[in-house]
C-alpha cells in the first residue's frame, strides 16, 4: 500500500513538473519577444505599408505581411476544409470500419502530418516549375493547404469516432439515409471538434514560413490577385532578423509579437466556440 501511494505521488510530481515546464517555456518565449520588440510596436507598424528604406530602419509598417498572412492561411484553410471534410465523412460512414482503404488513408494522413513543412515548400516549388508559374498567393494557398489537410483531417477523424453509435442507430431507425445522418446528425454532434480542428490548422498555417518561402514570394504591397506574390509575417520576421540593423531586428521581434497574438486569439476563439456548441452534444 505504501509503495502504491509513493508511486502515485512520484507520477503526480512528474506531471506537475511537466506542466510547469511547458508554462515556463511559453513565458520565456513571450517574455523574450516582448522585451526585444515592444519598443518597436506601434500603430504605424500595424496600419502602414513599408516605405523606401524600411529595411534600413526608416519609416513604414508591416500591414502587407499581416494582410498577406491572413489571405494565405484563410485561403488554405478553406481549401483544406473542402478536401478534408468529405474524406472524413467517407472514412467513417461510407466504408466498412476494418476495410483496407480506411487503414491506408489514415496511415497516409499520419505520415503526411509528420512531413517537415520545407518538404511541402519544395513540392510547391516543383509544382510551380512544372506549371511554369511564378511565386504567387495561389501557389502559397495550395502549398499550405497540403500542409493543413493531414492536421485537419486526422483531428476531425478522431472527433467523428466519438459520436455515439446509439445516436446513429436512432437516426437510421427513423428512416434517415447515411447521407442524411452524416450531414444532419453527425455534423451537428461533431461541430465543436470540427471548428477546433479548423482553427488549429489555421494557426499552424499562419505561422509557417518554410512552406511559403519558395511558393508565395514576397512584396511590399497589398496583394489583390491570386497570381501576385504575397507577403507573410513569418517571412517578414525571417528577412528582418537577417539584417545587421538593430532597429530592423527590433521590428522583427515586434512582428513576432503580432503573430503570437494572432495565434493566441485563434486558440482562445476555438476554445470559446467549442465550449458554446458542446452544450448541445449527446454524450
Amino acid at each position: 500500500m505504501k509503495w502504491r501511494y509513493l508511486e502515485e505521488k512520484v507520477f503526480q510530481g512528474l506531471m506537475i513538473a511537466a506542466t510547469l515546464l511547458a508554462a515556463l517555456v511559453l513565458l520565456i518565449i513571450l517574455g523574450t519577444i516582448l522585451f526585444k520588440g515592444a519598443k518597436a510596436l506601434s500603430l504605424e507598424m500595424l496600419f502602414r505599408l513599408p516605405k523606401g528604406g524600411y529595411y534600413l530602419g526608416r519609416e513604414g509598417g508591416i500591414l502587407n505581411a499581416i494582410v498577406g498572412s491572413l489571405q494565405l492561411a484563410g485561403g488554405a484553410t478553406l481549401l483544406a476544409l473542402t478536401i478534408s471534410l468529405p474524406i472524413v465523412f467517407y472514412l467513417n460512414y461510407f466504408t466498412r470500419p476494418r476495410s483496407l482503404w480506411p487503414i491506408i488513408t489514415r496511415f497516409s494522413l499520419d505520415v503526411l502530418w509528420g512531413v517537415p513543412s520545407i518538404v511541402y515548400g519544395a513540392f510547391g516549388f516543383l509544382l510551380m516549375t512544372w506549371l511554369d508559374l511564378k511565386a504567387s498567393l495561389l501557389l502559397g494557398i495550395i502549398t499550405l493547404a497540403f500542409l493543413e489537410i493531414p492536421i485537419m483531417g486526422r483531428a476531425m477523424d478522431e472527433v467523428f469516432k466519438l459520436v455515439p453509435r446509439d445516436l446513429l442507430d436512432a437516426s437510421f431507425s427513423l428512416g434517415a439515409t447515411r447521407w442524411e445522418t452524416a450531414w444532419k446528425v453527425v455534423l451537428r454532434q461533431t461541430l465543436p471538434g470540427i471548428v477546433t480542428a479548423i482553427l488549429i490548422a489555421f494557426g499552424r498555417a499562419i505561422g509557417d514560413a518554410a512552406s511559403v518561402l519558395l511558393t508565395a514570394g514576397y512584396t511590399d504591397n497589398l496583394t489583390t490577385s491570386l497570381f501576385q506574390p504575397v507577403a507573410s509575417l513569418p517571412l517578414a520576421i525571417f528577412f528582418q532578423l537577417g539584417t545587421p540593423y538593430p532597429e530592423v531586428q527590433q521590428r522583427a521581434y515586434a512582428a513576432a509579437i503580432i503573430l503570437t497574438l494572432i495565434i493566441l486569439a485563434v486558440s482562445f476563439v476555438s476554445r470559446r466556440i467549442a465550449r458554446h456548441y458542446s452544450r448541445h452534444l449527446v454524450l
